[in-house]
Protein backbone atom coordinates (compact mmCIF):
# COMPACT_ATOMS: atom_id res chain seq x y z
CA UNK A 1 0.00 0.00 0.00
CA UNK A 2 2.92 2.36 0.68
CA UNK A 3 4.87 1.65 -2.38
CA UNK A 4 1.31 2.65 -4.28
CA UNK A 5 0.84 6.21 -2.31
CA UNK A 6 4.34 7.53 -3.16
CA UNK A 7 6.11 8.98 -5.89
CA UNK A 8 3.94 9.95 -9.28
CA UNK A 9 0.66 7.98 -7.86
CA UNK A 10 0.26 10.63 -4.81
CA UNK A 11 0.89 13.64 -7.23
CA UNK A 12 -1.28 12.28 -10.01
CA UNK A 13 -4.39 12.19 -6.96
CA UNK A 14 -3.19 15.40 -5.62
CA UNK A 15 -3.45 17.18 -9.20
CA UNK A 16 -6.70 14.80 -9.64
CA UNK A 17 -8.79 16.12 -6.94
CA UNK A 18 -7.39 19.89 -7.69
CA UNK A 19 -8.80 19.58 -10.86
CA UNK A 20 -12.00 18.08 -9.65
CA UNK A 21 -12.74 20.61 -7.07
CA UNK A 22 -11.81 23.69 -9.02
CA UNK A 23 -13.66 22.80 -11.98
CA UNK A 24 -16.65 22.96 -10.17
CA UNK A 25 -15.67 26.11 -8.81
CA UNK A 26 -15.65 27.60 -12.29
CA UNK A 27 -18.69 26.32 -13.46
CA UNK A 28 -20.06 28.23 -10.01
CA UNK A 29 -18.39 31.07 -10.61
CA UNK A 30 -19.87 31.17 -14.46
CA UNK A 31 -23.55 30.46 -13.30
CA UNK A 32 -23.37 32.82 -10.25
CA UNK A 33 -24.56 35.54 -12.80
CA UNK A 34 -28.07 33.28 -13.56
CA UNK A 35 -28.79 32.70 -9.68
CA UNK A 36 -31.82 35.59 -8.60
CA UNK A 37 -31.06 35.28 -4.76
CA UNK A 38 -35.07 36.07 -4.41
CA UNK A 39 -36.35 32.76 -6.74
CA UNK A 40 -38.28 30.34 -4.82
CA UNK A 41 -35.64 27.62 -5.34
CA UNK A 42 -32.70 30.19 -3.61
CA UNK A 43 -35.39 30.44 -0.73
CA UNK A 44 -36.09 26.76 -0.36
CA UNK A 45 -32.39 26.03 -0.29
CA UNK A 46 -31.90 28.24 2.10
CA UNK A 47 -34.59 26.77 4.11
CA UNK A 48 -33.42 23.22 3.58
CA UNK A 49 -29.51 24.49 4.99
CA UNK A 50 -30.62 26.21 8.40
CA UNK A 51 -33.23 23.49 8.82
CA UNK A 52 -30.17 20.77 8.44
CA UNK A 53 -27.77 22.80 11.05
CA UNK A 54 -30.29 23.10 13.15
CA UNK A 55 -31.25 19.46 13.14
CA UNK A 56 -27.53 18.49 13.58
CA UNK A 57 -27.00 20.91 16.22
CA UNK A 58 -29.65 19.40 18.19
CA UNK A 59 -28.61 15.76 17.83
CA UNK A 60 -25.33 16.86 19.15
CA UNK A 61 -26.92 18.39 22.11
CA UNK A 62 -28.73 15.62 22.77
CA UNK A 63 -27.28 12.42 21.90
CA UNK A 64 -23.86 13.04 20.98
CA UNK A 65 -21.13 10.55 20.88
CA UNK A 66 -17.82 10.03 21.39
CA UNK A 67 -16.05 12.35 24.42
CA UNK A 68 -19.41 14.49 24.17
CA UNK A 69 -21.29 11.77 25.82
CA UNK A 70 -19.23 12.17 29.49
CA UNK A 71 -20.95 15.83 29.58
CA UNK A 72 -24.06 15.67 31.05
CA UNK A 73 -27.34 16.88 29.37
CA UNK A 74 -27.73 20.04 31.55
CA UNK A 75 -24.33 21.00 30.64
CA UNK A 76 -24.19 20.76 27.43
CA UNK A 77 -27.57 22.73 27.48
CA UNK A 78 -26.11 25.55 29.48
CA UNK A 79 -23.11 25.36 27.59
CA UNK A 80 -25.54 25.90 24.15
CA UNK A 81 -27.60 28.84 26.18
CA UNK A 82 -24.87 30.62 27.06
CA UNK A 83 -23.41 30.67 23.64
CA UNK A 84 -27.12 31.54 22.33
CA UNK A 85 -27.08 34.42 24.27
CA UNK A 86 -24.25 36.20 23.58
CA UNK A 87 -25.05 35.60 19.45
CA UNK A 88 -28.36 37.58 20.34
CA UNK A 89 -26.56 39.80 22.52
CA UNK A 90 -23.81 41.01 20.68
CA UNK A 91 -24.98 43.45 17.83
CA UNK A 92 -23.23 41.85 14.83
CA UNK A 93 -24.42 38.40 15.92
CA UNK A 94 -21.29 37.11 14.37
CA UNK A 95 -21.32 33.62 14.96
CA UNK A 96 -17.50 33.37 15.68
CA UNK A 97 -17.54 34.82 19.47
CA UNK A 98 -20.63 32.18 20.54
CA UNK A 99 -18.35 29.48 19.23
CA UNK A 100 -15.36 30.42 21.14
CA UNK A 101 -17.20 30.73 23.76
CA UNK A 102 -19.23 27.35 23.95
CA UNK A 103 -15.91 25.32 22.82
CA UNK A 104 -14.01 27.15 25.85
CA UNK A 105 -16.90 26.39 28.28
CA UNK A 106 -16.87 22.65 26.87
CA UNK A 107 -12.80 22.36 27.28
CA UNK A 108 -12.77 24.12 31.11
CA UNK A 109 -15.58 21.49 31.87
CA UNK A 110 -13.88 18.49 31.02
CA UNK A 111 -10.37 20.05 32.48
CA UNK A 112 -12.44 20.84 35.57
CA UNK A 113 -14.08 17.71 36.05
Amino acid sequence: MHNMLSGWSLGAALIGACVGTYICRAIGVLLSSHIHQDSEIFRWLSAVTYAMVAALTIRLILLPVGLLETVPLWTRILICGLSLGLTLYRPGRLLTPALFLGTLLTILYGALS
